[in-house]
């Protein structure tokens, strides 16, 4: 079992922004969700851990190794699959992944081209070794970005924004294999797709200007809210009103009507109760003065 404990966590850049503020949390195998909008500090949070930057207080414990402090330990055992690789060479598959190994250490030539052909026939690329990667499709690109996050065996994984731009079909193929990988390691998913966290994570944690505003297993968080939300369609020239009476946590057009829907501890007149979900536990969240 894999282990990362933050333990009052804070960095403050140079021109005395501070991006984390005073953040702890403890983190074991399986897919822990770092939800949060853009903006919120999950990058800086990100690059903290696996020792891009140094934390400015606080400690980043992994598997018994203050990492704050050898930050080299934990990029031995890291894989990293970020939103976007940008341009990628005119080289097949295999070949990239070979040179990649290599960066990672895995120098026997043995050992590196049978972790190689098994990644890829992991992530379903086997058949397409040769091809070169820049002609990949956005999901065949998310698929061998997992393979070469895999190689060297990391113990803990972080992929940044891992769907976007994907289609339904390679959204769920790629969500069941971050689920596969996750038995053996710590899988973080920092993303603001609130559908990504409910799907894949066991724990969670909302964040935003560099704080942990809540945190737990999403299914006890949404249980909280229930008989707490409501919701009704209204005309959008009473939407003010309704800010300055209600608590408002979001709002949506359902066939070019405008519903809003509110956190309250009792029903609203004229408002009908509504199941809470892990999109209500987000925006609740977001609203809550820190």
């Amino acid at each position: 079992m894999n282990t990362l404990t933050i333990n009052n966590l804070s960095l403050i850049y140079k021109k005395g922004y501070q991006a984390v503020k005073d953040i702890s949390l403890e983190i074991t195998n399986g897919i822990f969700g770092l939800l949060g909008p853009n903006g919120a500090g999950k990058s800086s949070l990100m690059k903290t851990i696996v020792g891009l930057q140094k934390p400015t207080s606080g400690t980043i414990i992994f598997n018994g190794t203050d990492v704050s402090k050898d930050p080299d330990y934990i990029k031995q055992n890291l894989g990293f699959l970020p939103q976007d690789f940008g341009v990628y060479p005119k080289v097949s598959a295999y070949d990239l992944l070979e040179h990649m190994a290599i960066l990672k250490g895995v120098g026997n030539s043995i050992e590196r081209k049978s972790q190689i052909l098994n990644l890829l026939e992991k992530v379903n690329l086997s058949d397409f070794r040769k091809k070169e990667v820049h002609t990949f499709s956005g999901g065949m690109k998310q698929r061998f970005g997992v393979a070469q996050a895999l190689l060297g065996n990391p113990k803990i994984v972080i992929v940044d924004e891992p769907t976007a731009g994907l289609d339904p079909e390679e959204r769920n193929r790629f969500n069941s294999l971050l689920n596969e990988i996750s038995q053996d390691v710590i899988v973080i998913l920092s993303t603001h797709l609130v559908e990504d966290v409910r799907n894949l994570c066991s724990e969670m944690a909302v964040m935003n200007n560099g704080q942990i505003l809540r945190k737990g297993k999403p299914a006890k968080l949404i249980s909280e809210l229930e008989n707490r939300i409501w919701s009704k369609p209204i005309d959008q020239n009473e939407l003010e009103n309704y800010y300055s009476s209600h608590e408002i946590i979001s709002r949506q057009l359902i066939e070019r009507e405008l519903h809003i829907t509110v956190f309250s501890e009792e029903k609203p007149e004229d408002f009908n109760a509504v199941h809470p979900m892990l999109e209500h536990v987000y925006f609740h969240t977001l609203t809550q003065k820190p």
